[in-house]
């Protein structure tokens, strides 16, 4: 059973009953108590901690301040130095509010509207305002601040595409007043996972990946993290980005003998199931020794069964993990 599943003892909340009282995900709560010291200041017995009126305060305090756009490194230095003020004492576990109002209270960007971001982390109300002011010194600085405090999966999961889901929101409800907005957002994510990335991977014969968007496909962000959370892993990428044709693309797998293809396609139009089955049934190799590509199919397009002879992982992280099995065996 998961600690929010349990009921609130005596003694405190349980960190699940914290995080949805603050609006963010419980592994928040554990991060911010594992790397910058915001647990519980005592133990109440039993196996899971438990949370005081105090100790949600300083978590709120560390709320307020990550919505502000603060690193959270910082953010946390300055949680635990403020004290929480004397004139508002806690409330007992049991009256305390469903949510913390610091998050939600968060002023409008300078850009004249805020953004709707849900229970996302509070990183995300930094990237948003940075994007609708157009800011971006301010932008680059806290995407790699993400992409450092979380590593590429976790922020590209739980602060990026959180962030450019509620930009892109803002533009469909807004007759496309801010298509230069998530243009620049897109630019500047894509800038921060190539300085976030390590070096390509030296080659390695039948171990390599190969990333490409199917025919008539421009959406290559999410195959650029892909390759920058490979390259964290050594493993050899060889990214062809969008609208890869579909001769190139036969003619690049037969040139490298890849272990494995990752074909995005954003929408139903473009995925191509007949061009994801022809490249899985590739073979080449010795004869008695051949081989074929495992061929992964990404993105919203192939929704459905997967295509005979494919895979379709749920995410970026499934997506790594299968990958990163296939190149290391």
């Amino acid at each position: 059973m998961s600690e929010s599943a349990d009921p609130a003892g005596p003694g405190g909340l349980t960190t699940g009953e914290v995080a949805r009282r603050l609006g963010v995900a419980p592994t928040t709560v554990r991060t911010w108590d594992q790397r910058y010291g915001l647990g519980p200041d005592r133990h109440t017995g039993g196996r899971h901690r438990r949370w005081t009126p105090a100790d949600v305060a300083r978590l709120e305090r560390m709320c307020a301040l990550t919505a502000t756009g603060i690193p959270p490194a910082e953010a946390a230095r300055l949680a635990r130095e403020t004290p929480a003020p004397a004139s508002a004492p806690a409330a007992p576990p049991s009256v305390l509010p469903r949510r913390a109002p610091a998050p939600e209270a968060a002023p409008a960007s300078r850009a004249g509207s805020g953004l709707r971001l849900g229970d996302a982390r509070q990183e995300c109300r930094g990237i948003a305002r940075a994007a609708l002011r157009l800011d971006a010194a301010a932008l680059d600085r806290l995407l790699l601040d993400a992409i450092r405090e979380h590593g590429l999966v976790a922020a590209w999961t739980e602060v990026i595409v959180p962030t450019l889901q509620a930009v892109g929101r803002k533009w469909e409800s807004s007759g496309e007043r801010y298509v230069e907005v998530e243009h620049f957002l897109s630019w500047h994510v894509s800038g921060a996972l190539r300085r976030a990335a390590p070096d390509t991977a030296p080659d390695r014969p039948g171990a390599s990946v190969v990333l490409a968007c199917v025919p008539g496909d421009n959406h290559t962000l999410a195959l650029e993290v892909l390759s920058a959370a490979l390259a964290e892993r050594s493993i050899p990428v060889r990214m062809f980005g969008g609208a890869l044709p579909v001769e190139s693309l036969i003619a690049a797998v037969r040139r490298t003998g890849p272990a494995a293809v990752a074909l995005w396609a954003q929408s139903r139009t473009t995925a191509s199931r007949p061009l994801a089955q022809h490249v899985a049934a590739m073979e080449w190799g010795v004869r008695g020794a051949r081989r074929s590509p495992l061929v992964l199919t990404l993105g919203p397009g192939w929704s459905g069964r997967p295509a005979p002879g494919t895979a379709r992982p749920h995410g970026l992280a499934d997506a790594v993990q299968a990958l990163e099995g296939l190149a290391t065996r």
